[in-house]
């Protein structure tokens, strides 16, 4: 049974190793997370998934294998532990019910005697019940059985209704929103962010560089010789191009969460904005758009190629917005969208295209697929995963587009 649930886990891309598996096997053997379903999961759990983004996935296995077996996974753990006192039961029992709990029990004749009762009863029934506060069975106010309701009741069975006391944690799914597919928040763009930061000595030397100075002290036979150096800063430098109205309303939030967060992770951080595809002018402030503008060419020459480009857009639009002249919605451009695309890219080798729609969604949208092109496959979605390729991708410089839709005249 375990060993099946072993296979489950690797069925479902989960890394899983062999190593980590022998430690949940070794713990299992000294009695931990083995009294019961929840607690193994708990410590499953702990040994086997090292990744927060993976919890869902895991619970989503877990509760997909072991639901409606706990009482064959009792019968597995007691079948690993005949030996286990009874005491450490009868202590785990009590330990499971409140304190009000407890004083019911010991009022209606204390954990010995629902104990005494309970094999008393086996004993006596000979088939199955339903209702009623006395046999073994289903529903009713007996203390023994599932789907009833007893203050000093022990629940026999696993399917059925139950009063919701014992929800477990792995069929909540409370960790859906890490699952390396789905959208992310700004907890994970921040992390994802934070891969691309490089410090760096960076500023005037303020700081004491207490190595440097101990052993120049001891090379000039002790007399002081005080050395001082930079603060580490981030020195990594970002240029955010985010796409703005039109089908892009329906991600505002998410780019706004995007801007937060790579606000907060880089000193060195300017953001513009543009609609649909880049074409010869972006701005900086979408109240005056039309009012103050910057042209693409002064991005090209004010900021240099170490800097990494991060442009944010669905690329859902006509193909005629990126490969014609005039193709733009909202002005005539001289030139195609593509060519501007390549001289960015010229620009800033080390460049981007993050796209907040599903990627099942590119292969259906023809202007994704020539983005997605033009960008030399260096498009990712935005998700946990997506993003943190994306910045592994941001690493290394892009090699130039091959398309002739890029090539300036």
């Amino acid at each position: 049974m375990l060993l099946d649930f072993f296979d489950r886990l690797k069925l479902a891309d989960l890394p899983v190793s062999m190593g980590e598996w022998l430690t949940l096997m070794d713990g299992m053997s000294k009695g931990i997370g083995t009294l019961n379903l929840d607690n193994f999961y708990a410590f499953s759990r702990v040994c086997l998934i090292k990744n927060e983004a993976h919890y869902d996935r895991f619970d989503q296995v877990f509760s997909a294998y072991w639901s409606g077996q706990a009482h064959q996974f009792e019968e597995l753990m007691s079948s690993l532990n005949k030996d286990i006192p009874e005491d450490w039961l009868r202590q785990a029992g009590m330990d499971a019910l409140s304190e009000e709990q407890r004083a019911q029990v010991e009022a209606l004749g204390g954990w010995d005697k629902l104990m005494e009762t309970l094999a008393k009863r086996l004993e006596e029934q000979t088939e199955e019940h339903h209702g009623g506060n006395r046999w073994i069975g289903t529903g009713g106010t007996s203390p023994f059985g599932q789907g009833g309701f007893n203050p000093e009741g022990i629940r026999i069975g696993n399917s059925g209704k139950r009063q919701g006391r014992a929800v477990k944690v792995w069929e909540k799914r409370q960790y859906k929103d890490l699952d390396g597919d789905k959208e992310i928040g700004v907890r994970n763009f921040k992390m994802a962010l934070r891969q691309l930061r490089k410090l760096a000595r960076d500023g005037r030397e303020e700081t004491l560089d207490l190595d440097t100075t101990i052993r120049k002290t001891a090379g000039n036979a002790g007399l002081l010789d005080i050395h001082m150096r930079a603060e580490r800063q981030n020195a990594i430098k970002v240029l955010l191009l985010i796409d703005i109205g039109g089908s892009m309303d329906y991600h505002a939030q998410m780019c706004e969460t995007l801007f937060s967060a790579a606000r907060s992770e880089f000193k060195r951080l300017d953001t513009y904005w543009f609609h649909n595809f880049l074409y010869e002018r972006v701005w900086k402030d979408n109240a005056r758009r039309h009012h103050v503008q910057t042209p693409t060419t002064e991005l090209m020459h004010s900021y240099g190629k170490d800097y990494r480009l991060i442009i944010v857009g669905d690329a859902t639009m006509s193909p005629y917005e990126i490969a014609v002249p005039g193709g733009s919605v909202e002005h005539w451009n001289e030139e195609a969208g593509a060519i501007w695309l390549r001289r960015l890219q010229q620009a800033f080798p080390h460049c981007v295209w993050i796209n907040p729609e599903s990627p099942d969604w590119w292969q259906t949208t023809p202007s994704v697929r020539l983005t997605k092109e033009l960008m030399n496959d260096r498009m990712y979605p935005m998700t946990v995963d997506g993003l943190q390729a994306a910045i592994q991708a941001l690493k290394s410089p892009m090699t130039p587009s091959s398309s002739t839709l890029a090539t300036d005249k």
